[in-house]
């Protein structure tokens, strides 16, 4: 096994090929270990990283704080192997806010100690995510998050996530107490559409800004760049006439998963990724959306900009050399002003 991380995901024509989660034990009264329990499980994130965001906000829309605790790492990167010469893997760690111990990027420069909402880990005491995954007996060497942590047997339960998505949609409605409890965002008669979508949004959105900036080979660029703005288009025309992904009617997961890539588009995709042929901002319906989802509650209290830029513009010194992290043009102030959706798209009886 070798620690690596997905700046190495590279097949030999310089695209970004993502490997796929390893840990995918579904929590549910059938399951032999992992049954639905109050105060049992953990949820480890970054607020940076797209794939803990929709977790977390899933989390704030259902009301599962109490239930399921969770622990936000630091936006920056660092080497978890310090002292271990020939261990060179940077990954997400452990930082307890306000304690002013120097923060630098891993190639030394910067100084982000100020970052506000970090915690140090509460359960075994770790002081990198990677100590999870060694704990848990992983076998990829990939240490990302989310994370759903089981305190009982002191092991991951789950690091995907769309399933853990799934289970705090749906495994612990005993303890709901949000404003969203009632929503079902994988409901039965929309398995099969929902899929579909979330099919070729990952494929060519959530992963496809990936897919342009990992990208090492100008062939594979121009293939994934491509793609991406081909199905921006594509979710233009279908909000055009939809106020939702999956109809008029509610919102759902496919919805929560969309909106984590928008919401980082224009402050660091744009610049970052190079993925500089439209702006959001330059998609009237998209923007829209974007300003109805951003206002729900538990959707805009998953979304911290300054831990998003730090992370993208400060953990990977091939992409930033020196962590220099842009000014942006205050896409959240932007998500603040009123939308139109439900005048546009009434509810329908």
């Amino acid at each position: 096994m070798r620690s690596h991380d997905a700046l190495a995901e590279v097949d030999v024509v310089g695209k970004f090929v993502r490997t796929s989660s390893v840990f995918r034990d579904i929590i549910s009264p059938s399951h032999p270990i992992y049954q639905p329990e109050f105060g049992r499980y953990h949820l480890y994130v970054s607020l940076a990283c797209p794939w803990a965001n929709r977790c977390l906000a899933v989390l704030l829309m259902k009301g599962l704080s109490s239930c399921i605790k969770h622990t936000v790492v630091h936006p920056t990167w660092k080497r978890t192997r310090p002292n271990i010469p020939d261990d060179n893997h940077c990954g997400w760690m452990f930082y307890q806010s306000g304690s002013n111990v120097p923060v630098q990027s891993p190639a030394g420069y910067g100084d982000f100690s100020s970052i506000q909402g970090c915690e140090s880990d509460p359960n075994i005491d770790a002081l990198f995510v990677r100590d999870l995954y060694e704990r848990s007996d992983d076998t990829l060497g990939k240490y990302t998050v989310p994370v759903l942590w089981d305190k009982k047997t002191s092991r991951i339960v789950n690091n995907e996530s769309a399933l853990i998505v799934r289970m705090l949609n749906s495994e612990f409605s005993e303890w709901t107490t949000g404003p969203h409890k009632e929503i079902d965002l994988y409901p039965p008669h929309l398995h099969a559409s929902i899929d579909d979508v979330n099919d070729w949004v990952y494929t060519n959105i959530n992963d496809g800004v990936y897919k342009c900036g990992f990208a090492k080979t100008q062939s594979a660029y121009d293939e994934a760049v491509r793609s991406l703005y081909t199905h921006l288009d594509r979710v233009e025309e279908l909000l055009s006439r939809s106020r939702y992904l999956m109809g008029d009617g509610q919102i759902t997961e496919a919805d929560v998963r969309l909106f984590m890539t928008l919401v980082r588009f224009d402050e660091v995709y744009v610049v970052y990724f190079k993925c500089n042929v439209k702006r959001i901002s330059d998609y009237p319906h998209m923007m829209n959306y974007m300003r109805e989802l951003y206002q729900i509650e538990g959707i805009q209290q998953s979304i911290d900009m300054s831990h998003i830029k730090t992370h993208y513009f400060t953990s990977h010194s091939t992409l930033n050399a020196y962590a220099v992290i842009p000014k942006g043009p205050d896409v959240v102030s932007s998500l603040l002003l009123p939308h139109n959706r439900d005048q546009l798209f009434p509810h329908k009886k």
